[in-house]
């Protein structure tokens, strides 16, 4: 557990200058590794490790510059990919400039070391273009080369929640094994598009071959038992959630949305016992797209699949009522197309 003692989350009127703690992620657009390769020893994913380019390195050194110049930043954990970069930072008083500013001032420095690195590598390739007797043509190794690298400003996130830096911090220490997992098994990782269930199709991530079940049944916890619940009577809830778990045990996929928390609750046991089931979810995949903590343990594993019926909406944070009622009609759909042809 990260401790920060008693901090204090934007004070009035310090909005983004007061005391906090952010993500911060900076991304080469072109997603060339010219941070460094991922090494996996022995093909174990937890071994895994990024060995660092000279771009690499002096990346991870501007970070520091940072800290130096704003002795109010400490840097809780930071993990160099190789072609991305996240830090989590920790402002720990009010400070005369936003966080954006600082970290508007450490992508420039970057800025910096990527054009010097283009320069570079522009002045390597000429050299050898020229020595080979082709002056002619010196230069033409460097045509489409991403100049300058950094062209897209750092993405970053205020951390506020209960529980969300140590979700964050664990998400960052954990990218190498997670990048290497996804190298080792790339079928269950990548975004497959128009699985056809009945007559409506899906983009999904994880392991198709969960839709060859023998049964399927959803998981859709209705409002009256929660409202029951609530007044006392918890006892319809209680038998319906463990049918769910019962069915599940006997070799039934569950498909769900599992919004609420009871169905949420449904999901962990799923994933602690290792049981197979189908997630459908309101958003589509981005690129370079991965499940979250358990999640992913379960996609690499051949438990999971995810299913959307809409495209990825950048942006999108909320799940609207109209979307519950709709993911919920198609997880009891898939049950009943599934089923029906298997008979």
């Amino acid at each position: 557990m990260v401790e920060l003692g008693q901090w204090q989350w934007q004070e009035p009127g310090t909005a983004w200058r007061g005391v906090g703690v952010y993500h911060v992620t900076l991304t080469v657009p072109s997603r060339e590794p010219l941070f460094g390769r991922l090494v996996i020893p022995d093909g174990v994913p937890s071994n895994a490790r990024i060995e660092r380019t000279a771009l690499g390195n002096a990346v991870v050194d501007e970070l520091y510059v940072m800290c130096r110049h704003y002795p109010a930043i400490r840097i809780l954990q930071f993990c160099l990919m190789p072609d991305h970069l996240h830090a989590v930072i920790h402002v720990r008083q009010v400070m005369d400039t936003s966080i954006r500013s600082v970290v508007r001032g450490y992508w420039q420095g970057v800025k910096k070391l990527g054009r010097a690195y283009t320069l570079a590598v522009s002045a390597e390739l000429n050299s050898a273009t020229t020595h080979e007797g082709n002056a002619a043509t010196a230069g033409e190794g460097t045509q489409g080369y991403p100049f300058p690298i950094f062209t897209e400003r750092p993405f970053i996130r205020p951390l506020s929640r209960r529980g969300q830096l140590n979700t964050m911090i664990r998400y960052v220490q954990m990218n190498p094994q997670r990048l290497a997992t996804k190298r080792l098994k790339p079928g269950y990782f990548r975004v497959q598009k128009d699985i056809e269930i009945g007559d409506r199709k899906y983009d999904g991530v994880g392991n198709v071959a969960i839709l060859m079940g023998e049964g399927f049944d959803t998981v859709h916890v209705r409002n009256w038992m929660v409202k029951a619940a609530e007044n006392g009577d918890d006892k319809q809830l209680r038998d319906y959630m463990n049918s769910r778990v019962l069915l599940a045990r006997k070799g039934a996929v569950m498909v769900s949305p599992f919004i609420s928390p009871q169905e949420k609750r449904v999901m962990q046991v799923l994933l602690q016992e290792q049981l197979p089931f189908i997630l459908l979810t309101d958003n589509g995949f981005r690129d370079y797209y991965k499940p979250s903590d358990g999640l992913f343990d379960a996609c690499a594993a051949g438990r999971l699949l995810i299913l959307s019926p809409w495209a990825y909406e950048d942006g999108k944070r909320h799940i609207s009522r109209s979307e519950c009622v709709a993911l919920n009609g198609m997880a009891e759909e898939i049950c009943k197309n599934l089923d029906a042809r298997e008979k």
